[in-house]
């Protein structure tokens, strides 16, 4: 035991020494926060594509996706890819924005649609998403050094932090977009090896794989189901994608997005394999933890590696965003400064940790924000439908509303029409959908009748 952790925490230092030497050093705003090289180019198809994939290829979802397939079979995986089915829908609508609406950011088109209330609001939504990701993404490194709530575990958590916020602080948004193409490498290789390695016993060919679990509600499909509604809001309130929508030539853009949804599909399905694996061999507890013990160190190192790279691709992201929400979308300086760019940088990696300390579940992170925000969807799917400032605020705040109950348990059960553990989360997001359109479409269909 105490052989694997010396050797990850050699990972860890090694790999963000790597990408604290190779990251460039940002002096000018348009550097450091929309990612343009040192000789003005905008990022091409490639580098953003890999940006897009692997910054959503968090440590929490391809964890998610291991325990997903280790309790529901292949289902469970395919359920949680179909949040990846993302990138189609913000692709198309940030197209759009960008072509036909001429809008420069996701901010300017609220501000000029619904005023500077709506951005303020809609940037605390962004802003509690960034925090999210801090400490759901650093959960899981610690899972791999230390029972939670063990000294090793909360040191490993900052140990981590700190290094990832180096590296991140020397060059910004271009920074972590360049970190993002290496580490977007170093997850394919692994995951490839990792797979040739499960795949290749004899007692459990591929068919075992795909044939587990059950294609029924309570068998996984009523978590499909939520992530199928949820795609149409989630995206918009991610600043790690949506400032990636605006940064190259709008159909390099499109074309990245669309790319990155296939990508991403197909890779978080192939990691829940891990988890299947999990349930083939009898094993319980946290799937890629307790794979990576039953086939040995070599596969332990390998997936410890996978989950800081996904990881530290996610968090350098959060900071970056963060930063720009602060400093350029916000608009409280007329002039963008790099150094109060890196400051808040700063303040994101301190409040972001403490939810670390109060051993918040990792899973939440997702499914309780992607409910608050239902009322995302008709906001942008019908953003160029001429609509008063007050369908904005009622569809945003019947999806928080929608969201707090369901988290606190107020949610009526005679609400709930179907049966398994997503039952009340699925239900939450059916109704909560029809409300938040409702909402949005209430005030349009007075005027008009007026």
């Amino acid at each position: 035991m105490q052989d694997i952790l010396m050797y990850q925490w050699g990972l860890i230092i090694i790999s963000s020494l790597l990408f604290f030497f190779l990251a460039p050093l940002s002096k000018k705003p348009a550097e450091f926060f929309n990612a343009l090289s040192l000789k003005g180019k905008q990022p091409n198809v490639i580098l953003l594509t890999s940006s897009l994939v692997i910054s959503w290829i968090f440590a929490k979802s391809i964890t998610n996706a291991a325990n997903l397939g280790l309790e529901f079979g292949f289902v469970g995986g395919v359920a949680y890819a179909v949040y990846y089915l993302s990138f189609v829908v913000a692709g198309i609508i940030i197209y759009r924005l960008r072509t036909k609406g001429g809008f420069k950011s996701i901010h300017d088109f609220l501000s000029s649609k619904f005023g500077r209330k709506a951005v303020i609001i809609f940037s605390i939504v962004v802003a509690i998403r960034l925090f999210n990701e801090v400490w759901s993404n650093t959960m899981v490194i610690g899972s791999y050094f230390g029972e939670m709530g063990s000294s090793s575990y909360y040191f490993s958590i900052l140990v981590f932090t700190a290094l990832t916020l180096a590296y991140t602080l020397k060059g910004g948004l271009r920074s972590s977009m360049l970190t993002d193409a290496i580490q977007m490498v170093f997850f394919g290789v692994l995951l490839f090896v990792l797979l040739k390695l499960i795949l290749s016993d004899e007692t459990q060919p591929i068919g075992n794989f795909v044939e587990t679990g059950e294609w029924s509600l309570a068998g996984g499909i009523d978590l499909l189901l939520v992530a199928f509604l949820q795609i149409f809001s989630y995206p918009f309130h991610d600043s790690v994608m949506t400032d990636r929508g605006f940064i190259s030539p709008a159909k390099k853009t499109l074309k990245s997005f669309l790319a990155a949804a296939i990508i991403g599909f197909i890779c978080i399905t192939l990691f829940s394999l891990i988890g299947v694996f999990a349930k083939l061999n009898g094993l319980e507890g946290q799937a890629a933890v307790e794979v990576g013990k039953l086939l040995g160190l070599g596969s332990m190192l390998m997936l410890n590696f996978i989950m800081v790279t996904s990881a530290a691709s996610t968090l350098d992201s959060a900071f970056s965003s963060f930063s720009k929400l602060s400093i350029i979308d916000l608009g409280f300086q007329k002039i963008p400064i790099v150094k109060m760019g890196r400051i808040m940088m700063i303040l994101l990696a301190i409040v972001g940790t403490i939810p670390v300390f109060l051993n918040s579940e990792i899973l939440s992170a997702t499914t309780i924000s992607g409910t608050m925000v239902l009322g995302l969807a008709p906001i942008f799917l019908f953003w160029n439908i001429k609509a008063p400032k007050l369908s904005f605020h009622l569809a945003i705040f019947a999806g928080i509303f929608i969201g707090i109950i369901h988290t606190v348990g107020w949610f009526p059960n005679s609400l709930v029409f179907t049966e398994g553990k997503y039952a009340g989360l699925l239900a939450a997001n059916i109704w909560g959908t029809i409300l938040c359109f409702t909402a949005y479409f209430t005030p349009i269909l007075v005027i008009k009748n007026k």
